[in-house]
């Protein structure tokens, strides 16, 4: 069951792989599964932050079906006080394109805001000091998007070495969270 709702997901992400990849056209739904180094699905988001962690929850609006709520108490001049994180299970070399591709939506903005400003969204290292190896902002509003950052390694780094980190404690929100893809499309995706 847990197979049969990623591979749901799979579909938006395999457009990404078609488009960075610069492999003879195939079907890239084909290939996504090889690809993906991380943990995609819902249940392996981490919540750092808050005491209550939050349990997958159905939500059709998304791709698989299921997402997080994390509900976010208020800013922080630390936006990483309340952070979610996801694990990287499979080495990386030196040079390959990664994206980083992630749903997400604001169910609930501050104030009634229509969108949430999340800064930091990034693959990093697991451990101190959690350097970033690429990252970026996003921008979430009320319908379900797929966020994609792409980036490049710069060294060799072995199964585990790496997550992927989003910052959320960037106002009294409440976010969803769907599946995330980290996907390796080795050194010459463009």
């Amino acid at each position: 069951m847990r197979a049969r709702a990623l591979l749901l997901g799979f579909g938006a992400v395999a457009a990404l792989v078609a488009a960075a990849s610069s492999a003879p056209a195939q079907d890239p739904a084909d290939d996504i599964v090889n690809k993906i180094i991380n943990v995609p699905a819902v249940a392996a988001w981490r919540i750092d932050g808050i005491t209550k962690k939050p349990a997958p929850r159905n939500d059709e609006g998304v791709q698989g079906g299921k997402a997080v709520r994390v509900a976010v108490p208020g800013r922080s001049d630390q936006p990483w006080a309340i952070s979610a994180s996801n694990p990287i299970e499979k080495p990386v070399k030196a040079g390959d394109t990664l994206v980083l591709a992630f749903w997400a939506r604001l169910e609930k903005g501050e104030g009634g805001a229509a969108e949430a400003s999340l800064p930091s969204n990034s693959v990093q290292l697991a451990r101190p000091p959690y350097t970033a190896l690429f990252g970026g902002p996003a921008t979430v509003g009320a319908e379900w998007k797929l966020h994609e950052i792409r980036g490049k390694a710069d060294k060799d780094y072995a199964a585990g070495d790496l997550n992927v980190s989003l910052h959320l404690a960037t106002g009294k929100q409440v976010i969803d969270l769907g599946p995330v893809f980290v996907l390796d499309l080795g050194p010459d995706a463009k």
